[in-house]
C-alpha cells in the first residue's frame, strides 16, 4: 500500500530570534528539515511534499529535489495541509503528516504509524505522555477509540488534567483525507483551521481512530533557541557525536 508524506514547514519561527525560516535552523550543522526528511525516506516513502511559506526559496533549495508547495496565507495547520491538495489527491493509500520543527523522529516510529493505518485505522494519531504537559493538546479517548483532540487553549480544566498529549503527527486514509480537511472550520479560540479537528470529523463519519504511543524525547519540538539546543543534545546522544 502506498504512503505519501506531507511535511509542514511554512513557519517563520519568530521566537527563534532570527529571520531564518524555523526549519532551516541547524542541529549539528544540518537543517532540521533535512534531518526529518532523512528519517522519512528511511521508511521507504518516496512521495514527499514539503509545505513552505511565501518567499521561502531557501527552504525549497534545502529540500530539493523533494517537492514543495506554498501556503500563501497562514490560516492554521489544516489549511497548510490543504495547500498540498494537488499532491495528495484521493488514492488507495495513506498520508503521513509531520511537522518540520520536530526533527528527531526515528524511522521505526514512523513505520509504526504507517502500519497502524495499513491495519485498517483511518486516522492514527501519535500521542505521548510528557513529564510536563505544558500547553500540548490533549487526546480524549472514548469507548471506540480516539474521540477528539482538544487544543490546550480550548480545553476545560478536566481535559487539561489528561496526561496523554498530542504530538501533531498523524496518518490518514488517503480516501478520506481531503474530504475531512474541507469540513474543518475555524470556530475556536485562535480562529484557525486546526488539523486536530480531523478526529472529530472522522468520528462523525464512523471512521476508525486510534493512537500510537511515542517517546517524549523523540517527539521534542523546536520553537525557541533553548529547545533547539536541547534537540541537538538529544541528537548527539543518539548519534554519539555530531
Amino acid at each position: 500500500m502506498t504512503t505519501k508524506a506531507i511535511i509542514l514547514g511554512a513557519g517563520m519561527g519568530k521566537r527563534m530570534g532570527t529571520d531564518l525560516p524555523k526549519v532551516l535552523h541547524t542541529i549539528c550543522d544540518v537543517p532540521m528539515i533535512n534531518i526529518l526528511l532523512d528519517s522519512v525516506k528511511k521508511t521507504g516513502i518516496e512521495d514527499i511534499t514539503v509545505v513552505i511559506g511565501p518567499n521561502m526559496q531557501n527552504v525549497k533549495d534545502a529540500v530539493h529535489p523533494v517537492k514543495t508547495v506554498v501556503q500563501t496565507d497562514r490560516l492554521g495547520t489544516a489549511h497548510a495541509v490543504l495547500a498540498a491538495e494537488s499532491e495528495i489527491g484521493v488514492f488507495e493509500g495513506n498520508v503521513l503528516i509531520l511537522f518540520g520543527d520536530q526533527p528527531l523522529f526515528l524511522p521505526e516510529t514512523l513505520k509504526k504509524m504507517i502500519a497502524k493505518c495499513e491495519s485498517g485505522t483511518d486516522v492514527a494519531i501519535l500521542g505521548f505522555i510528557p513529564e510536563d504537559p505544558r500547553r500540548y493538546g490533549r487526546l480524549i479517548m472514548g469507548e471506540n477509540g480516539l474521540d477528539a483532540i482538544v487544543e490546550y487553549k480550548d480545553a476545560t480544566d478536566l481535559q487539561r488534567a489528561i496526561k496523554l498529549c498530542n504530538s501533531g503527527v498523524m496518518c490518514v486514509n488517503g480516501k478520506y483525507l481531503l474530504e475531512l480537511l474541507k469540513e474543518i472550520d475555524n470556530q475556536n479560540a485562535a480562529g484557525e483551521y486546526y488539523l486536530t479537528d480531523i478526529v472529530k470529523k472522522a468520528k462523525n463519519k464512523g471512521l476508525s481512530r486510534d493512537v500510537v504511543i511515542g517517546d517524549a524525547e523523540e517527539l521534542h519540538g523546536v520553537n525557541t533557541p533553548e529547545e533547539l539546543e536541547l534537540a541537538e543534545e538529544i541528537y548527539k546522544k543518539r548519534m554519539g557525536a555530531c
